[in-house]
């Protein structure tokens, strides 16, 4: 039998690799969870206990402990979420001879999470403040009608290939969390914004790694996604916009727009790429906290 000190990193590892070849989740999802299930084994080698041995009291011990150092809410939720994946693989695994520490766990009720978004107007003065003059001018303009246009994560904008658009047709492919693949319409400003910069980018250097990637930095080589953060904020400023986005933001307002007119909840959910419908659900909580606030403001009783 392994003595605890490798329980904890054997385990470890085998966790992180359910979560990418079994649950396909995303690397940034993946280290989010790692590493709270690293600070709570920091709490069972405190304890002397091994991970499949622990008990539904020490679990309850690590969430007091996170209550204590202030985490927030959201984080608290996270955690949970992050033990109980351990302990629905351990069982898997035939490791819980005992039976899932977690079963009458759960999480702390939070307020849904509303996300900052912008107007119409606000992403129009966006796109109006690029300066195509400048030699990089094209390529910003296109990257951010994409972003608003097809409602894309940063990941997928940044790897998108000339091979997954079909702009004839109106429709890109864009392979999101986990290599799923899913087709996205897009609109006609982003098509004329992604025909102008082609040529732009075809008459400049492309690197032989990177013939195929729409979106290239000066060297011709594949776009960081730290350089379309600074592309988005530097733009917002340049607008006069006070809010302090990031490329998300352009997702969460493609996707709020098309529900404030009406879309339906499941066309939204499939072109976002969400796993579940409660994750698009959080935009009609945004639709109707801007209905609330314009019935306060013109109510007879408020004016």
């Amino acid at each position: 039998m392994r003595n605890h000190a490798d329980s904890y990193e054997t385990t470890l590892l085998d966790f992180r690799d359910y979560l990418k070849l079994e649950r396909s989740l995303s690397a940034n999802t993946i280290a989010g969870y790692c590493a709270d299930v690293q600070k709570y084994f920091s709490l069972l080698r405190s304890r002397s206990v091994a991970p499949a041995q622990a008990t539904t009291e020490d679990i309850s011990v690590f969430l007091a402990q996170l209550v204590d150092a202030g985490v927030t809410k959201r984080s608290q939720a996270r955690a949970v979420s992050s033990v109980k994946a351990l302990y629905r693989f351990l069982d898997a695994e035939g490791s819980l001879p005992s039976g899932n520490p977690c079963d009458r766990l759960s999480a702390p009720k939070i307020n849904p999470y509303l996300p900052t978004v912008l107007s119409v107007e606000e992403v129009l003065a966006i796109l109006d403040s690029v300066d195509l003059s400048k030699p990089e001018g094209h390529r910003n303009r296109c990257i951010l009608e994409v972003l608003y246009s097809c409602g894309l994560r940063v990941s997928e904008l940044v790897g998108l290939k000339i091979s997954d658009l079909f702009l004839d047709e109106q429709f890109i492919r864009v392979f999101g969390k986990g290599s799923k693949q899913r087709l996205v319409p897009i609109g006609e400003p982003a098509v004329k914004a992604i025909r102008l910069y082609r040529q732009v980018r075809d008459a400049g250097p492309v690197q032989k790694a990177a013939e195929d990637i729409l979106f290239l930095n000066q060297r011709g080589g594949k776009l960081s996604r730290i350089t379309v953060f600074n592309i988005v904020k530097e733009q917002a400023a340049a607008a006069g916009i006070r809010k302090t986005i990031s490329p998300h933001t352009f997702r969460h307002s493609f996707a709020t727009h098309l529900v404030e007119n009406g879309a339906d909840l499941r066309v939204v959910q499939q072109m976002l790429g969400h796993e579940s419908i409660l994750t698009t659900e959080i935009y009609t909580h945004i639709d109707s906290r801007k209905w609330q606030d314009t019935i306060l403001k013109y109510h007879p009783a408020r004016t």
